[in-house]
């Protein structure tokens, strides 16, 4: 994927990183419309990031804090729903480890650093993965309930004609 392609995309080449680098991300308004989209928000009124990439021993370390004020859409009443975030977040990145084995083990509990492709850590995608990581995938106003409507009555020729039938008695 392109970075024309994502919702909102800052990269930093790992050459340019030196000791840290510390930013302040805040989209611009297009990117905000691409995030509204990408997200299915019903609205992002605020959208900011202070971000701090830095070296450790094994990589790199992206901390930061998140601030958005936005509105999901309620997937019963369709009406807005107001979420206020102030988050802090935490990522550890790491080179790609060429292995001579084909095997990949994954387990669910994988504390494993993400990989750095391209020679760039794109923040702006990283803060965007962090906002989605903390909206709620149901999202439902509070009391809302889902009621099922009446299944339609089956309606197969015996029946029919069984309506035909009982008019006729009659």
């Amino acid at each position: 994927m392109s970075a024309s392609e994502l919702p909102y995309s800052e990269p930093v080449r790992l050459h340019r990183i030196g000791a840290g680098v510390k930013r302040t991300l805040t989209p611009d308004a297009a990117a905000i419309r691409r995030i509204i989209k990408a997200l299915d928000l019903a609205s992002l009124d605020l959208f900011e990031a202070d971000v701090e990439l830095v070296p450790t021993a094994a990589g790199w370390s992206l901390t930061g804090r998140l601030r958005a004020r936005l509105a999901q859409t309620c997937g019963i009443t369709l009406e807005p729903l107001p979420l206020e975030i102030d988050d802090r977040f935490s990522v550890q990145l790491a080179e790609p480890v060429e292995e001579d084995s084909e095997e990949i083990v994954i387990t669910l509990e994988d504390e494993s650093p993400d990989v750095v492709e391209d020679g760039q850590i794109d923040l702006g995608q990283y803060v965007v993965e962090q906002l989605a990581l903390r909206l709620d995938p149901f999202p439902r106003k509070p009391g809302a309930e889902f009621v099922q409507p009446p299944e339609p009555a089956e309606i197969s020729p015996f029946a029919v004609l069984k309506g035909l039938r009982s008019s006729d008695e009659g």
